[in-house]
């Protein structure tokens, strides 16, 4: 069923979706910013994705570029729109809706900012059920969908069109080549895709998932009650059902360094206990990577790795943390059609250069069970099978 979202549900939804970007998908404080000055009074409508028509003709629209970057090029507003009509023209086909290529961080908002400026639905899914740093790294792309040919908009009007064909990889290798030439930041449009593609190959409600768990934690805060057993209790009942509390303690280093168009770099948690020798290590590419715990993996891409306040439960980007912050990471589970063999290999650890097998954050046992559920499912939509790796 689709709903309406307005203005006042921005601040939630970009809380959660910080969450979800497990510390990257840029900061959506801007991307909220501009959606309410476009939006003002008005409402957007979100389909829900089990109700699309198939030949519906699906855009998303999207930023790229290093969250390091974004936070001082704040973008003019107009560009994911320039991409998206640019995309249009060269497939000579008007978009019914659009859609997140990623439900996390700034590329929650820029659909809206789309749907504000045109008057576009936006469809209740992403491709990538969190946030990653390369274009090629979709759900979209797992399952048959691919994302050329892809519009890039600059913030001087520049427009680009990229078709590399079925070669998502050269797609993400080129456009990132041209956002570093635009200063580090570029908007684009691209997996063009109908609506049974999209019931076939995206990760559904995200959008309703990220407003929801903002929501919950700020009610939490509002009730003096825990906003972490919130999290928990939002989460248990979506393909996200397993939370579970991976380290607590302060910041005591951060290397960070934006190269290749990405922000890369680690982070070193100690325990609040000065006598305690526990080390907590976080490695990211935009987003947190691979959490190690006295030198033991306890999460890995692509399960989320979430570092919070200790105390609110404010979500804390890679660009964000900083020397002496207390906070509490949190590792949380992935659907299961995010690993199977194909969904590994396309996002996985060694996708990353990762020497470490995915090890699901909530054991083997219950992630196995989790995946023979969705090999059931997937038998009767047509989604290609596996059970995680």
């Amino acid at each position: 069923m689709s709903w309406k979202l307005t203005a006042a549900d921005l601040s939630d939804l970009a809380r959660g979706a910080t969450l979800l970007g497990t510390g990257g998908g840029g900061d959506p404080y801007i991307g909220k910013m501009l959606v309410e000055q476009v939006l003002g009074t008005g409402s957007i409508t979100i389909l829900d994705p089990d109700d699309l028509d198939d030949d519906l003709f699906v855009i998303p629209t999207a930023q790229m570029g290093a969250p390091t970057v974004m936070i001082e090029k704040i973008p003019a507003g107009f560009e994911a729109t320039l991409a998206l009509r640019t995309l249009e023209d060269h497939l000579d086909r008007k978009a019914d809706a659009t859609m997140p290529i990623e439900c996390g961080g700034i590329n929650s908002m820029i659909p809206l900012l789309v749907a504000a400026e045109t008057g576009l639905p936006v469809v209740d899914a992403d491709g990538m059920g969190r946030a990653f740093p390369e274009l090629s790294m979709e759900t979209f792309a797992v399952y048959g969908v691919h994302g050329s040919p892809l519009a890039l908009a600059g913030e001087r009007g520049e427009r680009v069109i990229i078709d590399t064909g079925d070669d998502d990889r050269q797609m993400e290798w080129l456009a990132r080549g041209i956002t570093i030439r635009l200063g580090g930041v570029g908007h684009i449009a691209e997996y063009a895709m109908s609506g049974a593609d999209v019931k076939r190959t995206a990760v559904p409600r995200t959008i309703s998932m990220a407003l929801a768990l903002g929501r919950a934690i700020r009610l939490a805060r509002e009730a003096h009650s825990s906003p972490f057993e919130a999290i928990a209790e939002t989460l248990s009942s979506t393909l996200y059902s397993h939370v579970r509390e991976l380290f607590v303690g302060k910041v005591a280093d951060v290397e960070r360094r934006t190269t290749d168009g990405f922000a890369k770099g680690r982070a070193v948690i100690l325990p609040l206990d000065p006598s305690s020798n526990d080390r907590f290590e976080i490695a990211f590419q935009n987003e947190n990577l691979i959490a190690h715990h006295n030198g033991d993996v306890v999460a890995i891409v692509p399960d989320l790795i979430c570092v919070l306040d200790h105390e609110t439960a404010e979500p804390i980007t890679t660009e964000g943390l900083r020397y002496g912050q207390r906070v509490r990471v949190l590792g949380i589970s992935t659907p299961a059609m995010m690993r199977t063999p194909a969904a590994l290999q396309a996002f996985g650890p060694t996708a990353f250069g990762l020497t470490e097998p995915f090890m699901p954050v909530e054991g083997e046992t219950a992630a196995a069970e989790a995946a023979l559920d969705f090999a059931a499912t997937a038998r009767g939509v047509g989604v290609a099978e596996g059970a995680h790796a």
